[in-house]
């Protein structure tokens, strides 16, 4: 029997596995998994592989339900809400039993399983092989601005969490039957209660960080560090600094348009035109370094909480539209701009997905 494996889709994730490692005082004993499905990992693969954090690495070739196509019937609107239901029963338990094909490793034989957003296939795989397993936040409380579960299955919520608790459909975020508990950094900030949420806040974790497990980070995120500090030091010049926040919004020209935006609206600082430096998201797919050729690009290779570890790292503000800054320790200003700004550049109702819920 193993101790403890990770299931990851982002850097994020990674992060949080590592801090976790680290505040278990575990010297090893971890399995780290990569899904491939959402996030390319690149080179940090091969870092995580010569990494005392874990003792194992496996890549994940998890595969969403749209890459097989006999799912898609069982998804289609019969205009029956019972004939509905039963035809997600057998679509929870036949997409959990195709996912079973492309697992690297047997679950089964660890003690404690965490999953980073169980709303992705393997969350109805160990559903489906009744698996336990504890489910953790997929960002900084993310539920608070974007709470899955009962987004996706708003309309007579109870019903279908109740079904879920008996095991007959699968529903993410600690309403799965096979879900030990739902780890949050903050629970008073949760409009909905749910009876598996656990507190473990992130702050916690950062906080006891120990030098060496700082340089552990930057060693498995940064691949470059000579470069990356290079750039960052293109930003001490004696004018104020702009640290930009890119995300995988809309589609790509309103993206860019988003992004012009907001470099003219918030890159005077104090009357002085600041340097603009952008922390490219791993899945922002906006050619920056073409678009913005006067700022300094920071690529997505890495999450954006090492600029945390890096001594005395500090910008004059920080700009971000949905990403949580809360966490950020390297700014003197942080703006969060959110659904109120989203309103201008797409129809609420796409974004403002907690005032649909009613349930």
């Amino acid at each position: 029997m193993y101790d403890r494996v990770y299931v990851c889709h982002t850097f994020y994730h990674v992060y949080i596995a590592c801090l976790k490692e680290f505040y278990l005082g575990a010297q090893g004993g971890a399995t780290l998994v990569l899904s491939k499905m959402s996030n390319k990992f690149g080179s940090m693969v091969e870092r995580a592989k010569k990494s005392p954090i874990f003792d194992e690495v496996y890549e994940y070739d998890e595969k969403e339900d749209t890459f097989f196509p006999e799912l898609k019937p069982l998804k289609e609107d019969s205009g029956n809400i019972a004939l509905n239901m039963f035809k997600r029963i057998r679509f929870c338990k036949k997409f959990g039993k195709l996912q079973e094909q492309y697992v690297p490793l047997d679950f089964s034989k660890y003690k404690d399983i965490y999953v980073f957003c169980d709303s992705d296939p393997i969350g109805y795989y160990l559903s489906y092989k009744k698996i336990r397993y504890h489910a953790v936040e997929d960002g900084l409380d993310c539920i608070r601005y974007y709470d899955t579960a009962r987004y996706d299955n708003r309309g007579h919520f109870k019903i279908k969490a109740g079904m879920a608790e008996l095991g007959l459909i699968f529903i993410q975020n600690g309403y799965g039957k096979y879900c030990i508990d739902m780890e949050v950094n903050d629970i008073s900030v949760l409009q909905y209660p749910c009876p598996k949420y656990v507190e473990l806040p992130r702050k916690k974790l950062t906080d006891r960080l120990t030098s060496r497990e700082k340089e552990l980070l930057l060693e498995l995120f940064v691949e470059d560090m000579d470069k990356l500090k290079d750039k960052l030091s293109q930003a001490k010049k004696g004018l104020p600094t702009l640290l930009v926040l890119s995300e995988p919004l809309c589609d790509l020209d309103t993206r860019k348009r988003i992004f012009e935006d907001i470099i003219r609206d918030y890159g005077t600082i104090d009357g002085q035109k600041a340097i603009v430096l952008i922390k490219q998201h791993p899945r922002d797919l906006l050619e920056y370094n073409n678009i913005f050729s006067d700022a300094v690009i920071l690529d997505g290779s890495f999450p954006m909480e090492m600029l945390n570890l890096i001594e005395g790292l500090e910008f004059d503000r920080v700009v971000s539209v949905y990403t949580v800054t809360d966490s950020i320790k390297f700014a003197k200003e942080k703006l969060y701009l959110g659904d109120d700004f989203m309103d201008i550049y797409e129809a609420p109702e796409i974004h403002r997905q907690n005032e649909a819920i009613t349930d």
